[in-house]
């Protein structure tokens, strides 16, 4: 497990958590520079994708190295976190288990699924092939860059690196994220003083997405954007600058 630090040294500290099947140099290459500007980024990539022969334990095996980071580097607080998709799950974990303090957890978009051992085996069985099998065929490969070029508005060089993740990465780690990111569950109606939760809701995720994010959190800071799950990482200027705006005032309000 690796974590790089990088940016404005006199700027608030921002961790970045990647999601699923991804390290930071790919979830965040859209956006790292411009965040890098005026925040002292925290970059973690997980056990499995961090270049090493590790494999990924488990959710909350991860979240307690994160944690022992934040508490040995910047005594036990950090001023926001950014999850993106799964890792919101972790931004979830860490206000939840109250080990470290964070003023602003941020989360990206993410779908919050959770479900018991049955469910979460037999949809890793089904999701983690499709994740990984597509690269192994030209014809597959072909017809997901369309896809991806399509729905999200994904550049060439934005697919070929979101895609790269698929074929690099053990597909064990990935089986493991996957899995128990679905059996590590939050409570409900989290309220932890002096943090507040926001939320960057892809309006064309569900309305669904959105009453998780209000049952899970106690009065949610909620912004809305016309755009697919992590847009704005992916999917160019026009979804980007408008989020990173929101960050800003989310990093500015008080706790």
């Amino acid at each position: 497990m690796t974590f790089e630090e990088l940016g404005s040294e006199n700027g608030k500290t921002m961790m970045l958590l990647p999601g699923t099947c991804c390290d930071w140099q790919t979830n965040f290459a859209n956006v790292v520079e411009r965040l890098a500007e005026k925040y002292h980024l925290i970059c973690v990539n997980y056990d499995g994708f961090d270049g090493s022969d590790d494999t990924f334990p488990d959710m909350i095996t991860v979240t307690k190295k994160i944690e022992n980071y934040i508490l040995d580097h910047h005594n036990g607080r950090v001023d926001g976190a950014i999850g993106s998709s799964l890792g919101s799950s972790f931004v979830g974990q860490l206000i939840q288990r109250k080990i470290v303090h964070i003023d602003h957890g941020i989360f990206g978009s993410p779908d919050l699924d959770q479900s018991g051992k049955i469910s979460a085996k037999l949809q890793s069985m089904l999701v983690v092939p499709l994740l990984t099998g597509f690269t192994k065929n030209e014809k597959k490969k072909q017809k997901t860059r369309e896809t991806l070029k399509r729905i999200f508005e994904m550049n060439d060089e934005a697919v070929d690196r979101f895609m790269e993740c698929f074929s690099k990465f053990n597909p064990k780690s990935i089986k493991n994220e996957y899995y128990s990111d679905l059996l590590t569950h939050l409570e409900e109606d989290i309220n932890v003083e002096h943090t507040r939760a926001h939320f960057i809701y892809a309006k064309k995720m569900g309305e669904k997405y959105r009453k998780r994010y209000e049952k899970y959190f106690h009065d949610p800071d909620i912004r809305e954007f016309d755009m697919q799950h992590e847009q704005w990482l992916f999917g160019g200027e026009k979804f980007a600058v408008p989020v990173l705006k929101a960050i800003d005032e989310f990093m500015e309000m008080p706790v």
